[in-house]
């Protein structure tokens, strides 16, 4: 073999190992990333669920007023609702 192709051999082992203690790194890493991500997922999934049954929202809001406050809790929501309601349809485009 020739100087140069010793020297490509010994430049690709060097690579190997060099991607080998790389990927040991990324594993590493992974795996103290792999919990944290994990509740993150799940909070994505709690708000889309959320975002998907918005009366869910309004059922458990109602609720809670009603139970602290009455029947003129209720109102309260009915009004601010129409309010912000009536305001969004003035200021947010249609398509």
């Amino acid at each position: 073999m020739t100087d140069n192709m010793v020297e490509l051999m010994q430049s690709r082992n060097d690579l190997l190992a060099k991607i080998a203690a790389q990927r040991e790194e990324i594993a590493e890493i992974g795996s103290e990333w792999q919990a944290p991500l994990g509740i993150v997922d799940q909070g994505i999934d709690a708000l889309r669920f959320l975002g998907r049954h918005p009366l869910l929202i309004a059922g458990v809001v109602a609720f809670l007023l009603i139970r602290r406050r009455g029947a003129a809790g209720l109102w309260r929501v009915w009004k601010g609702y129409r309010y912000f309601t009536s305001l969004s349809r003035k200021t947010l485009p249609r398509n």
